[in-house]
């Protein structure tokens, strides 16, 4: 064997590739930032921190990200870009030193009814071979055990040219599919309530239809059943024959004409499956969801019990174990199942299952499991899904993009994702994350810090360096870094307490305990552990309980804060009677709007495969209403001028005698409250960040009268000094005689709290237990749950 020597003693000159270490970012005008010019070392761990709405996403996914992900788009054929969503250059001069960026947000994953944390992540598609190839009976191939792929199977004659002749063929063909037939592979039926539809002791003239926006002037929806000929419209609903009712209930879509326009009429149940069942229930307005969900009641399918597969599908099992139980088992359990199987035939199939199995082990969400529905995954849940095939990937020199990636997680949990984060980078990786936590800001080789305020009060670099520098910085991150929220000397007494018995929802135990009232309770203890199916299972929202989740707001570039909030109406309506004209003409949306851009400010041109181009209207020069509507003034503003101010300005307007509308100051005053007062009402809803959608939230469900509210981690994407400014929210709700219960996991909110409810010990099985309940002090003095633990190293006790 030879080697090779080298003669040469002295170092050789450096290598012109090695040169490129560094990101660089000159002239960042995205959303808020105002002419940002950054260098971001490569191959190190960058943390990007900041007041909330100060333009760390704008900077990080909305720049940095999005021009990777665009010129990798750009290297494919225009045939693939076509079928591609297409991204327009960010506002930036230069970006230089770019690598391929994996972006692991925080975006929910999709509620399809049947996507699974399984279906989302490759392990149900791995243990349906498994089965298909092990399973005893043998039943088919993977598809058999899929409830996504129904069974199918038919048979005719087939024609076809052959050497000039003419050939006809018998062919059958059959499908063996997995989906449960009576559920649709979704694993409940739905139950429509016929009362909730309709009052049958009316006719349809008079108006018996109490489904929202079917109003009895309506085209497409009222008048196609009163006018189409198969029932009588003056003879109440109840007397109808039992044809008339067959007909008015399931009837198959038939065309039908009315006053000469050909229109499609269908029964009843059908036409609301499909206006209000097949659409994502968050996504509805909260009168149509509340309508749904008096409307529709969902049980568990009597046929697959729930499984979501057909008979067949559940028979075929391997050591005992069918592919139903597998999914139902808690992945920790199944990872050691799988791991106990021995079949060389199948070997690199188990290894790769094994594999991801233990990654959601090792990422801390060994408690799902598989048939868990995607949809019911919490935020930070749902980004750490996505992690899992990150984790064994051979891929180096990439770009890890993380939107808070400690979300949702236990402090106890926190450094089990830092370890990750670091394992990423000493690949050789850029992991660039965005975080308010000080427990992950610390590991970091470099910090860029954004401010000094939010909106337009942000949008500049304060600093950049070390955590080290951070932290002797004068900025407002440095400035809170070190905080420590100190405990309560005195806690309020409570007022009466909310008794929850025998409560067995997910992994709980038979739990009995005593929430107090009047007062503000954490509920506390590690991810998974049951604090969200006790609080959500037991104290369901309804009357006098206003519940505040994670789910995040859905709006389109035509929603804004004055929309969302329900602002918009009564200032459209003060308009109105100050000028004497409709509210109508007010909206943006209705009949206000410039006809040149219908109200949308700006004009898309579309380019085919290519980003589509917007550019600001040159009619109403962006502001969104025709002239003439422009010349209609409250207190001396036109609405756009309104819609442009900052909440703040707002909120002075609408209180001074001029311009008063109590309504308008009435939801300015929460917004304010929440921390939102530099907002400006006019702002696009897809421009604001993950912390202030989080807070318009709140401001909105304050409105709702309750006298208990219901909080699931409100401090998401909070920065350390907007947490002050929530504790002072809460404080004043509590204050007002309301009862408030909190599940968070940051510190300062336990150390507030006046009563805690700490579930554990673990999390899954190991855990649905109230392993503490008392004050803060004591939980601390005690420290014997890791809350407690962590709690007291926190406070420095």
């Amino acid at each position: 064997m030879s080697t090779a020597t080298t003669t040469d003693t002295q170092s050789p000159a450096p290598h012109a590739a090695d040169s490129h270490d560094l990101i660089r970012v000159h002239g960042a005008r995205e959303n808020n930032l105002k002419d940002v010019s950054i260098e971001i070392p490569k191959r190190r761990l960058t943390v990007f921190t900041g007041v909330s709405g100060s333009g760390k996403s704008s900077l990080v996914f909305s720049t940095i990200a999005a021009e990777s992900q665009r010129l990798i788009n750009e290297t494919y054929s225009a045939f693939v870009q076509g079928f591609m969503p297409t991204l327009a250059r960010p506002e930036v001069d230069v970006l230089e030193g770019l690598t391929t960026a994996i972006i692991v947000d925080q975006q929910r994953m999709g509620s399809d009814p049947r996507s699974t944390v399984g279906t989302a992540t490759d392990a149900n598609a791995m243990l349906r071979i498994l089965f298909s190839r092990l399973g005893k009976p043998h039943i088919g191939s993977p598809q058999a055990f899929s409830f996504n792929v129904a069974s199918i199977s038919g048979a005719g004659a087939v024609t076809t040219e052959r050497s000039g002749r003419t050939v006809k063929e018998r062919r059958s063909f059959s499908i063996t599919g997995g989906m449960c037939p009576r559920c649709e592979g979704r694993g409940s039926v739905s139950d429509i309530d016929l009362t909730q539809l309709y009052d049958d002791s009316k006719s349809l003239a008079e108006g018996a239809f109490t489904i929202p926006g079917w109003k009895s002037d309506s085209f497409w929806t009222v008048r196609v059943y009163a006018e189409s000929g198969f029932v009588d419209p003056n003879k109440p609903i109840r007397k109808y024959t039992k044809r008339e009712m067959q007909d008015f209930l399931y009837k198959e879509p038939t065309k039908v004409k009315i006053e000469g326009v050909n229109l499609t009429y269908e029964g009843l149940i059908p036409k609301i499956q499909k206006s209000f069942l097949s659409k994502d229930r968050e996504a509805m307005q909260p009168h149509i969801r509340a309508f749904v969900d008096r409307a529709v009641t969902f049980t568990t399918c009597p046929e697959c019990d729930g499984t979501r597969l057909t008979e067949a599908a559940r028979s075929s099992k391997i050591a005992g174990i069918s592919i139903a139980d597998a999914c139902a088992m808690q992945i920790s359990d199944l990872a050691e199942w799988v791991g106990g199987l021995s079949e060389p035939s199948v070997a690199p199939l188990l290894g790769a299952l094994r594999h991801t199995l233990d990654s959601f082990v090792e990422i801390g969400l060994g408690y799902l499991s598989l048939d868990r529905p995607s949809g019911t995954l919490s935020g930070g849940e749902a980004q750490r899904t996505k992690m899992i095939r990150h984790l064994g990937s051979s891929l180096t020199d990439v770009t890890y993009v993380f939107d808070e990636p400690t979300i949702g997680l236990h402090p106890h949990d926190i450094q089990r994702m830092n370890n990750l984060l670091l394992r990423l980078r000493d690949k050789g990786n850029t992991v660039l994350v965005v975080e308010h936590k000080p427990e992950t800001i610390v590991i970091a080789d470099h910090v860029v810090d954004l401010g000094p305020g939010a909106g337009t009060s942000g949008g500049t670099v304060c600093f950049e360096g070390s955590v080290e520098g951070l932290r002797a910085s004068g900025t407002v991150t440095g400035h809170h870094f070190d905080d420590r929220a100190a405990l309560k000397a005195t806690v309020r007494e409570p007022s009466g307490k909310l008794e929850i018995r025998g409560a067995k929802a997910n992994n709980l135990r038979d739990v009995d305990v005593d929430v107090p009232l009047g007062v503000l309770v954490a509920i506390t203890g590690v991810a998974g552990s049951g604090k969200s199916s006790l609080v959500h299972g037991s104290i369901p929202a309804g009357e006098g309980v206003v519940a505040v989740d994670q789910a995040p707001i859905r709006g389109s570039r035509r929603s804004n804060p004055a929309t969302y909030t329900g602002l918009l109406e009564p200032i459209r309506k003060a308009f109105a009677k100050a000028n004497g004209v409709k509210p109508a003409l007010f909206s943006a949306n209705s009949e206000g709007a410039c006809p040149t851009c219908n109200g949308a400010g700006v004009v898309y041109t579309d380019l085919g495969m290519m980003a589509g181009v917007a550019t600001t209207c040159e009619e109403c020069e962006g502001k969104r209403y025709q002239a003439s509507v422009l010349e209609y003034h409250l207190g001396g503003r036109d609405i756009s001028e309104v819609l442009a101010m900052s909440v703040l300005e707002a909120e002075e307007f609408f209180g001074t005698e001029a311009a008063r509308t109590p309504a308008a100051h009435a939801i300015l005053s929460r917004l304010a409250d929440v921390g939102l007062g530099y907002l400006s009402l006019g702002q696009p809803l897809t421009t604001l960040s993950g912390g202030e959608r989080q807070r318009l939230k709140l401001a909105t469900h304050m409105a709702e009268k309750g006298g208990v509210y219901v909080l699931d981690e409100p401090t998401t994407g909070l920065h350390l000094a907007d947490v002050e400014q929530l504790l002072g929210l809460l404080d004043r709700l509590v204050d007002s005689g309301k009862s408030v219960i909190v599940i968070e996991h940051h510190q300062a909110v336990m150390a507030h709290a006046d009563w805690i409810i700490d579930l554990g010990p673990g999390a899954g099985h190991d855990g649905g237990r109230v392993v503490f309940q008392g004050t803060p002090a004591d939980l601390v003095a005690a420290s014997s749950t890791l809350t407690g633990e962590h709690l007291a190293a926190y406070v420095g006790a």
